[in-house]
């Protein structure tokens, strides 16, 4: 699989799942989480899967459609970053072609694996297995969005 973690992370990783995230490829995903006030809560002791959108992902909303996220937040962003999160630590070696996992947010996500590539909700994990103290982050290249209840 093309999905290796940085060669700059070790495997027995002293970060948080949020300090990994700030040191990383998502300071757009860090503010985020510090509006919705999400920063404790992926602090905490876990274990945590996150679907990290990388900064990229977060480019390709359309226009505007951050800010208004980010005057909210403990709206419709706080329902979005919680999508990106699943209890447990969930390699990729793990992942199968049809599994579905539930989210934070109470809704579920559904993995393909095509072609040695694996995709949540049609993105696709461009980095996989990033090591974190409380679990692991996978580095996706879109923003998942939850159904509408």
């Amino acid at each position: 699989m093309s999905t290796a973690a940085s060669p700059a992370m070790s495997p027995a990783a002293t970060a948080d799942i949020v300090d990994t995230a700030v040191a990383g490829q998502f300071t757009t995903l860090a503010k985020a989480l510090q509006a919705a006030g999400l920063v404790d809560a992926l602090k905490g002791s876990g274990p945590f899967t996150v679907f990290a959108p990388a900064d990229a992902a977060f480019a390709k909303l359309p226009a505007g459609t951050l800010d208004t996220l980010l005057r909210d937040p403990k709206g419709e962003l706080t329902k979005i970053l919680t999508y990106h999160v699943v209890p447990g630590k969930v390699m990729a070696a793990d992942i199968t072609d049809g599994m579905t996992a539930k989210t934070l947010e109470g809704s579920t996500i559904k993995f393909r694996v095509k072609d040695g590539k694996v995709y949540v909700n049609g993105a696709q994990v461009t980095t996989a297995d990033v090591p974190a103290s409380n679990g692991v982050i996978h580095v996706i290249d879109g923003v998942l969005i939850p159904p509408k209840h």
